[in-house]
């Protein structure tokens, strides 16, 4: 490995003039995404459109992150992140244009979120596999946190401060910000070098890009610990967010309010968040940061079970029961990317990190199709209660395997 500088502290400049531009571009991200999401709605009003948005958002992550893994690990990584941020930029630009001249349909949204998704499925595994090859391990867990934080502070931030500007500007000027951000993002790797891992320099067709996605199955598969927590989060996933869509339904039917309840809702679990990254980040977490993981996912699925029994005149508890979700989730996220970026082989990260990506996505369809009807029967609260059981059962079964207790034992390569 050729420029790693885990001896000294000479990583922090590097690393963070990378990581602001990232942060300032996901928050123009998120409120593009605000923005186009809540256009979709004015303008149509229509649960399908709003479905098919949400599908052309979903299917690059499912289908294309494993391509982008295998590809990520054999290209460089900081161009990579360049080309990706450029990709929504451009495709972000062609639609305020379009915006501008009166001339945007639904279509061209639905293509503009195709072409946002597909640039992150490979911007994403990028930078958390070049995260790993710029900070020294002992601040990996701390650096997930601080991550958490971030995407807790736009959970929190984004929705408000895109609907002031919806109200203060034409669509095309709010479009606008995010090219701007992405130009911020794009700025720093111009000029800074990120560390290389050892690739596949052979050259890139179907066939070796196929090659490479089947060495990094057969490397999940072969190393029983990283399969087990993948599946995990798989498993996750199934209950999870399909308890995060039915939570409007939550808000009537069993609470019996509106969306000024849905709203404190969402801010409680997003300020849990952001409790959460900063727990993280000022901590560390366990020294085994499986520990970690284990107690939080443990703690995240008790939240939503209490959600699930309580009473519909406990509202106040589910706003505290959310926070307690908010900060779990994101410690629990936190350490677990630490512990991959930190065992997983450099040349290796972006196939299994889209990988884990790929198989959480494709999760949650199968999760919702089986909450509806559920849901519709029983009530949603016994979807929660269900989740958050799956949650503290997985937490425990792989409490109990050996060898995922003893995952960051094994050297990186």
């Amino acid at each position: 490995m050729r420029g790693i500088a885990w001896d000294t502290e000479a990583w922090r400049s590097r690393f963070f003039a990378i990581w602001a531009g990232q942060a300032v571009s996901l928050l123009g991200s998120e409120l593009v995404q605000f923005a186009l999401v809540w256009w979709l709605t004015r303008t149509t009003g229509s649960a399908v459109v709003l479905a098919g948005a949400t599908l052309f958002a979903l299917l690059p992550q499912i289908l294309v992150s494993p391509f982008a893994g295998a590809l990520t690990d054999r290209w460089d990584r900081r161009r990579v992140m360049v080309f990706a941020d450029a990709s929504i930029a451009v495709s972000t630009l062609v639609l305020a244009c379009l915006f501008a001249l009166g001339a945007a349909q639904v279509w061209h949204v639905y293509v503009a979120l195709l072409v946002r998704s597909a640039g992150s499925a490979f911007h994403w595994p990028a930078m958390q596999s070049s995260t790993s090859m710029m900070v020294p391990q002992r601040h990996l867990t701390r650096i997930g946190g601080l991550n958490q934080f971030l995407f807790g502070a736009a959970a929190v931030l984004c929705p408000p401060l895109g609907a002031l500007l919806l109200e203060s500007l034409p669509m095309h000027a709010v479009l606008a910000i995010d090219i701007s951000t992405a130009l911020l993002a794009i700025s720093p790797l111009l000029v800074l070098r990120i560390p290389v891992p050892l690739r596949n320099t052979t050259p890139t067709t179907v066939r070796s890009v196929i090659a490479d996605l089947g060495a990094g199955l057969r490397f999940v598969v072969g190393w029983r610990p990283i399969l087990v927590i993948i599946l995990t989060a798989m498993v996750v996933n199934l209950v999870m967010n399909p308890a995060a869509a039915l939570t409007p339904l939550l808000v009537t039917q069993h609470f019996g309010g509106g969306a000024i309840e849905l709203a404190g809702l969402q801010s409680a679990r997003g300020f849990g968040m952001l409790g959460g990254g900063a727990l993280l980040a000022l901590w560390g977490g366990f020294r085994k940061r499986i520990v970690t993981v284990i107690l939080a996912l443990a703690l995240l699925g008790a939240g939503f079970v209490a959600i699930g029994l309580l009473p519909p005149t406990a509202f106040r508890l589910a706003l505290g029961a959310f926070a307690v979700t908010g900060v779990m989730a994101t410690t629990c996220d936190g350490a677990l990317f630490a512990i991959l970026q930190s065992t997983v082989p450099h040349e290796m990260q972006g196939r299994v990190l889209s990988l884990l990506l790929s198989g959480a996505k494709a999760a949650s369809p199968i999760g919702l199709a089986a909450a509806g009807p559920i849901a519709d029967r029983f009530g949603v609260p016994v979807w929660y209660a269900i989740a958050g059981s799956v949650m503290v059962v997985a937490s425990a079964l792989i409490f109990l395997i050996p060898s995922v207790l003893q995952v960051e034992e094994r050297p990186k390569a």
